[in-house]
């Protein structure tokens, strides 16, 4: 068995094996010539000293053979002619749902609303430069969900729902780099997330699966309390015992058919705010007080995580993408939702991140909004003060971050990575006066705390809204099938049950493997 040290080096001797080796035997008090291998199994940036150094626990094999910590032998199989099991939605909880099934000898049936991912690529390209909002295909929905083109971060806090690790070898399995596996915040970058998806599809296919595009669920066949099969497109009908309800947290026409069926749903809070955009190279010097570039690869652009209480609610940074792009994220046009995303590299000049505030029954209850979908119809009405705010066609209403605080138009605007563009305007005009509050406390506290984070060179664009389901579809904690229906299994973040990609992930695997024991 391998010794597990832990390391601090700087990054120039962290990118050397040789070096690794040298400390590893200096740690261990061995000779360096008995060291067989190492290999690196966590690595992190610390970058609160003076000199940035990498954090690192490393196997090592002393006199021994090496043995890969992260070796991954998927148990794929031919299913053709096995029992189907319907799954809604080709995002990540879909994707390795129908893997893990396949392991169990069931035939996966990926229904998908949206496009493949190539094709899905056209509508994204209509919405960043004409403004057209295709509801079926666009950052939310199509092959790899909203994921695929947002960003590909792989960190998760829900390390207790599933094996983690295993989510991360399916990737790494499909084409994605080793150092997901060890990296604190793993990262694959939005534009090498499609080849990866496409790859598990393929797979899926090639064992006897199915995935179905532009295959949109319309209603489930139900008798008595027992689910039979979906009905796609209006009037095809496809039978099976189970449905995996993976549609993600922008699907609503499924929560209101699930609501106009007499199924139990549930209203749940959610994060509501803006999208804030730094430069890059302020960013950078806060967290850093260098370039990183300096470092090569082994130190990319700097992150930031930020939170704190303001007049009684969490303000919290969510999603932050270091060289990103701050992208459209509407479903249905005359509603504006932003988001972000970063390439592999993260080598564009701009750090955009996700600046919300919580919001409960009471904030939707005081504009009349209550009931299941109370949630939702909050949600939508401050997307729908965003787009006319911005003036349609998917301008963002903006103001830089000062102007935000001090309630003043922009006279001008920073340049912005928000490709369909952006709209000088009043952002408290467009959020509910409690959010807005919330955020501008926020954002001089976290000025305060972070050196140049509150600047008129950052642009506030609004608004970030799918931060979370705003309905929680109910199931039981020990079948995972709803609490009124057998066979329909809630999964992920369109139920309530996840939140990112590696958690709907796990929680996909999490409901394929329970049915599995039927």
């Amino acid at each position: 068995m391998p010794q597990t040290i832990t390391l601090r080096l700087s990054p120039a001797d962290a990118a050397q094996e040789h070096i690794i080796h040298l400390h590893a035997a200096n740690k261990l008090q061995v000779s360096i010539n008995k060291i067989t291998a190492t290999q690196v199994i966590r690595r992190s940036i610390d970058a609160r000293g003076s000199q940035i150094m990498m954090q690192m626990q490393v196997n090592v094999f002393v006199e021994e053979p090496f043995a890969d910590a992260f070796a991954f032998e998927p148990k794929l199989q031919n299913v053709t002619n096995k029992k189907p099991v319907l799954i809604a939605g080709a995002g990540p909880a879909g994707l390795y749902a129908a893997l893990t099934l396949i392991e169990q000898g069931f035939c996966p049936i990926i229904i998908e609303r949206g496009k493949d991912v190539r094709n899905r690529r056209r509508d994204l390209a209509a919405m960043n430069k004409q403004g057209i909002v295709n509801p079926e295909s666009n950052y939310c929905f199509g092959e790899g969900g909203a994921g695929t083109y947002s960003d590909g971060k792989l960190y998760t806090r829900a390390t207790k729902r599933g094996n983690v690790l295993r989510s991360l070898q399916w990737f790494k399995h499909f084409g994605a780099d080793e150092r997901i596996l060890f990296e604190a915040h793993p990262h694959i970058g939005t534009n090498k997330l499609p080849g990866i998806i496409v790859a598990m599809r393929e797979a899926i296919v090639a064992c006897g699966g199915q995935v179905l595009f532009d295959t949109k669920l319309t209603d489930l066949i139900i008798e008595g309390d027992t689910l039979k099969g979906a009905i796609v497109n209006g009037n095809e009908k496809i039978y099976a015992d189970a449905l995996i309800l993976a549609t993600g947290h922008s699907a609503r026409d499924i929560f209101l058919l699930l609501h106009e069926k007499g199924i139990e749903i549930e209203s749940k809070p959610f994060a509501l705010g803006v999208r804030i955009e730094h430069p890059q190279a302020l960013i950078n010097q806060a967290q850093y007080k260098c370039d990183p570039s300096v470092f090569g690869d082994m130190v990319g652009p700097a992150s930031y995580s930020l939170v704190s209480q303001e007049m009684g609610r969490g303000v919290f940074s969510f999603c932050m993408c270091p060289g990103g792009i701050i992208a459209p994220a509407s479903t249905t046009e005359g509603e504006l939702v932003v988001n972000g995303w970063s390439p592999s590299k993260r080598d564009n000049p701009y750090a955009n991140s996700g600046m919300v505030v919580a919001v409960d029954e009471k904030d939707f209850a005081k504009y009349g909004f209550t009931g299941p979908l109370a949630a939702m119809h909050f949600q939508q009405m401050v997307e729908q003060k965003a787009w006319q705010a911005g003036g349609g066609k998917l301008k963002a209403p903006a103001q830089r971050m000062t102007d935000f605080v001090n309630r003043k138009r922009s006279a001008s605007l920073p340049e912005c990575s928000y490709l369909p563009g952006v709209t000088s305007t009043l952002l408290q005009e467009v959020l509910p006066v409690e959010v807005y509050q919330s955020l501008s406390k926020g954002f001089i506290t976290f000025g305060k705390k972070m050196k140049g984070y509150f600047t008129d060179e950052a642009i506030v664009t609004a608004t970030e809204s799918r931060t979370s389901s705003p309905v929680r579809i109910p199931r039981d904690n020990e079948t995972l099938q709803h609490t009124q229906i057998k066979g329909l299994y809630p999964c992920a973040e369109g139920a309530g049950y996840a939140g990112g990609i590696i958690s709907a992930a796990m929680d996909g695997e999490r409901v394929a493997l329970q049915i599995a024991t039927l």
